[in-house]
């Protein structure tokens, strides 16, 4: 049985006469002699507009009824594409996260993945029927609809092509992957094909293209990832396992995340145990934490400073707060008027001087910055958001 899977993403699905053209496009595949099966997002900025809705009747919504709020969105999607497939003269289903047989845990908004029974889908595929099912959600131990976070579209086609060995192709309002975000760098390039690793790298550090976790289900499986235009028909990008046929950069790409609060303590008495609960309180409440700087004691005190999501500010002071009446004298500062800008590419493993290069070319233009936190394959730094620009013109120049 030879299967694909294919993701549209919430503006490729916005309106029926898209629905219209993205039909088209999955009958084309289905002609091609492809079982067909299409992950799809809610329509627009149905998710968004969704939470709001429930913001107008609590600040701090039940996480539980809001993925059932959530989920809905990507319900309407999967149904109308399946009743304009329908009319096409296709046989079609559409299935929720749970008769996919999408098993999740974890807490509600933000559950992951874990096992996937494919009976129900392989059952409508042998029917030559094309299966249309609802991304971004699945059902967990209780039988509660979860929904996966953002980008949780992208997991569900990864996780389905990996348990059907087959391509997942990434339909999306971008005509592939670039270097830069255009928006930023009109004159980027966009790339034939990216490593897992390096696409994994900067979807974490902010890029906004693919989710971290559905790349590292394709690494994991070595399943290729194709991510196109849902309107143009032009050559996209593919997410495959570095080989030595693939162009060796010292920077492949660059992620920009404006989305950054950086939270610096000051005056805490210096102790391991000190330190281990700032941070497990942080954890107990779902704040993911990025990047994480610590002064040297002094006096017996040492200065922290953590950077984590805009959207985490209220959780992050509510913690701090309750820190406050533990360690008495420590004082809090919240700054978000940064950007973090991150290098990312497979051939820092064997170049070195690329740091160097950046910080001469940071100090040649007056660029301050506040962190910088490294991996194999990139080096991220806190800049001011003022100059962010500026940042990214002289880098896009290595």
């Amino acid at each position: 049985m030879k299967v694909i899977v294919q993701k549209y993403g919430g503006k490729s699905v916005e309106t029926i006469k898209k629905m219209q053209n993205i039909a088209d496009n999955i009958i084309q595949k289905k002609e091609e002699g492809y079982n067909v099966v299409v992950v799809v997002s809610a329509m627009g900025k149905t998710t968004n507009q969704l939470i709001e809705m429930a913001k107008t009747i609590s600040e701090h919504p039940c996480k539980r009824e809001l993925d059932m709020l959530m989920a809905t969105g990507e319900q309407v999607s999967s149904s109308l594409l399946t009743m304009i497939l329908k009319e096409k003269g296709y046989d079609a289903v559409s299935l929720t996260g749970f008769q996919a047989g999408i098993k999740t845990k974890g807490v509600h908004t933000k559950n992951r993945i874990v096992k996937i029974d494919i009976d129900n889908v392989k059952k409508h595929l042998e029917k030559n029927k094309i299966v249309v099912v609802t991304g971004f959600q699945g059902i967990n131990e209780l039988g509660e609809i979860t929904t996966l976070g953002r980008g949780g579209s992208d997991t569900t086609a990864v996780a389905l092509a990996a348990k059907l060995q087959c391509t997942c192709e990434i339909y999306t309002n971008v005509e592939g992957i670039y270097g830069v975000d255009p928006r930023f760098f009109p004159n980027t390039k966009k790339l034939d094909y990216i490593s897992y690793e390096e696409m994994m790298e900067m979807a974490s550090l902010g890029s906004n293209v693919m989710e971290t976790r559905a790349v590292e289900i394709g690494h994991k499986y070595n399943i290729p990832i194709y991510v196109a235009s849902s309107c143009k028909n032009t050559k996209g990008t593919y997410i495959k396992e570095f080989d030595k046929n693939m162009e060796q950069k010292s920077i492949t790409g660059l992620s920009v995340n404006d989305n950054v609060l950086m939270v610096t303590i000051n005056n805490v008495p210096y102790s391991p145990k000190n330190i281990s609960n700032i941070f497990s309180k942080l954890a107990n409440q779902e704040v993911n934490i990025d990047m994480i700087s610590q002064t040297p004691p002094n006096k017996g005190h040492v200065n922290i400073s953590f950077t984590t999501a805009k959207e985490n500010t209220t959780i992050v002071d509510k913690v701090m707060k309750k820190l406050k009446k533990e360690i008495c004298n420590m004082e809090v500062q919240n700054n978000t008027d940064l950007t973090k800008i991150s290098v990312v590419g497979m051939g820092m493993r064997n170049e070195p001087g690329v740091a160097s290069k950046v910080f001469k070319l940071f100090a040649e233009n007056n660029i301050n910055f506040k962190q910088v936190t490294t991996s194999e394959i990139s080096i991220s730094y806190t800049i001011y958001a003022s100059d962010k620009q500026k940042a990214i013109n002289v880098l896009c120049c290595i």
